[in-house]
């Protein structure tokens, strides 16, 4: 049964040293964005949400946490805010990290190509993962706890651009700690339902693989992100500016650009004409847009009025998309972007892996930077914060009252 082999692979888990270097970079990574966030309109509005919920709006409303590629889920978004509201280590993370990202990857690309959140519906299983090891539930009662979570794995990529998307994540981490607490005292559950429901979601049983010694905990490790958008915009964008090559004022230069990119790469960019910003972290024809006007493509590019600017609005006009089909995930492939300009020249560049993805260049310097970016005058205590201090960081900095006004 798929929740015993989870649990057994949660509860067993011995981590490499590896494995930890990657649940600290992932610590890090993922504080620094909830810090970001602490001032968003939608933080605000969560205020008397549950911690796992605001959590879980904290660490994706900006759309800059980590990707998992082989089960195109956000793993530590949500596995971080388990592992912290359930008092965990590294361990517990890379626990309820794992089973979300074998899960992930057996529930495959068809399941996220027709619709669903993956983080979602991988993710409520894997909060109770890593709050079960977390709290020393025994192999059983885990098992228990990741078939209890089964109800809630649901999330739907309709809500990409919205303020749901952020909302369902933190519903997810909300299940998994439920799941997780009932099943400490003594809640029973079918673990066929799991079966039943990978089976109802499309999942590959045979693509589940949790026995296999020499795996690391998270098979593929974890893509970074550059901008503050989704995944599948990262690459283009790096694309157009390497095209552009810091030409001096190419915005207002540009009469077309054209994209040639596998389909599979832009299935969540569902916005073509972006009015708001969260729409604008969807859309590939914004990601163009703003690699040409802006010298980096971060916060203040991602705001209502960055979206609506008249510069902005002429170059989406002017994009043309030519998609390559086939695919099965949001690096298949290589993206071209070719740039006409009104003197009659053309500008071109060609992309693989963007830095930050997980077989790509170094990221070290570029998630440095990126904390900075992300939490100002801050940046010493997130970035010196293990695993029991940023839990404490996260009660006193972020879910307190009043921790969310400008």
């Amino acid at each position: 049964m798929i929740a015993a082999s989870l649990a057994s692979f949660a509860k067993n888990l011995q981590p490499t040293e590896a494995d930890l270097q990657l649940a600290d970079r992932s610590l890090l990574d993922t504080l620094a964005v909830m810090f970001a966030a602490r001032t968003h309109p939608l933080a605000r509005r969560m205020s008397e949400e549950s911690a796992a919920v605001r959590l879980g709006v904290l660490g994706h409303v900006l759309d800059f946490d980590d990707l998992h590629m082989n089960s195109t889920t956000h793993i530590s978004v949500v596995t971080v805010a388990a592992t912290l509201l359930a008092g965990g280590d590294a361990t517990a993370y890379l626990a309820g990290a794992g089973v979300m990202a074998r899960l992930g990857a057996a529930l495959g690309w068809p399941h996220y190509a027709r619709g669903w959140h993956a983080t979602c519906t991988a993710g409520a299983s894997a909060a109770a993962a890593s709050a079960a090891r977390a709290w020393g539930l025994s192999e059983e009662r885990t098992a228990t706890a990741i078939a209890l979570a089964i109800p809630a794995s649901g999330g739907v990529q309709r809500a990409f651009g919205t303020d749901a998307k952020s909302i369902q994540v933190g519903f997810a981490i909300e299940a998994g700690l439920r799941a997780a607490r009932l099943a400490s005292k003594g809640v029973t559950a079918d673990l066929r339902a799991v079966d039943a429901w990978f089976d109802l979601v499309g999942g590959t049983s045979s693509a589940l693989v949790t026995d296999e010694p020499n795996l690391p905990a998270i098979p593929e490790g974890l893509a970074i992100k550059l901008f503050p958008c989704c995944y599948a915009m990262q690459r283009p964008i790096v694309t157009m500016q390497r095209a552009l090559d810091e030409l001096c004022g190419a915005a207002a230069k540009i009469h077309r650009i054209r994209i040639v990119t596998p389909e599979a790469t832009v299935v969540p960019l569902i916005h073509h004409r972006p009015t708001s910003a969260l729409e604008g972290k969807f859309s590939l024809e914004y990601a163009l847009a703003a690699a040409a006007l802006d010298s980096y493509p971060g916060f203040a590019s991602f705001s209502d009025d960055a979206v609506n600017r008249p510069a902005a609005q002429r170059l989406i006009e002017r994009v043309e998309i030519e998609l390559i089909p086939g695919g099965s995930d949001l690096l298949a492939g290589s993206c071209a972007v070719e740039v006409s300009l009104d003197d009659g020249s053309v500008r071109a560049a060609t992309v693989t892996l963007p830095p930050g993805a997980p077989l790509g260049p170094p990221v070290e310097q570029i998630l440095a930077q990126k904390v900075v970016d992300c939490t100002g005058s801050d940046h010493s205590q997130v970035i010196a914060a293990g695993w029991a201090e940023a839990g404490r960081l996260c009660r006193n900095e972020l879910l307190s009252p009043g921790a969310h006004t400008p």
